[in-house]
């Protein structure tokens, strides 16, 4: 069963700086990357930035693809006009029938403001406290936001994302 978390940082930067401890934890197999990409958003900014992470991931990464449709559902969809919010809103619905509830992107949505980073990560095998205390021990104190995947849910995401 795959796990898609959200690690919100309280520093614009802190997600990019979390990466290197990611890093170390797939190597030492406390956790197995699937995917993942990083939001940073500086103060004073009317957008984040995203950036996926090729360098952590293998062949059976997600994609920009999917990273982009939800970061569009959590950053974006309050700016759009009428048109591509009904669109926006079919595609919640889909990812709604992936595991990736209306609930799950609004915490996202409520807690990644300007001011604040979030590492996002498609893991399974995560040994979770040994995760979070790596974190910790690094000095970084992220808040953890997860919705778990079926396997079902993370097969009809993969064939979601192949239309």
């Amino acid at each position: 069963m795959a796990t898609l978390t959200v690690w919100k940082f309280d520093g614009p930067t802190a997600a990019d700086e979390a990466v290197g401890t990611l890093e170390m934890l797939a190597k030492q197999e406390l956790i197995k990357v699937h995917d993942a990409a990083t939001v940073s958003w500086e103060p004073g900014k009317k957008k984040p930035k995203t950036r996926q992470l090729h360098s952590l991931t293998g062949a059976g990464a997600m994609g920009g693809m999917f990273w982009g449709m939800l970061f569009g559902l959590i950053f974006f969809v309050p700016l759009l006009g009428a048109a591509v919010g009904a669109a926006a809103g079919a595609l919640a619905g889909s990812m709604g029938d992936v595991g990736i509830d209306d609930d799950f992107i609004k915490s996202a949505r409520d807690k990644i403001t300007p001011g604040t980073s979030a590492l996002f990560l498609m893991s399974s095998d995560a040994v979770q406290d040994k995760v979070m205390a790596a974190f910790g021990d690094r000095g970084q104190r992220p808040e953890l936001v997860q919705s778990n995947l079926s396997d079902e849910q993370e097969a009809e995401l993969r064939e979601m994302l192949a239309q």
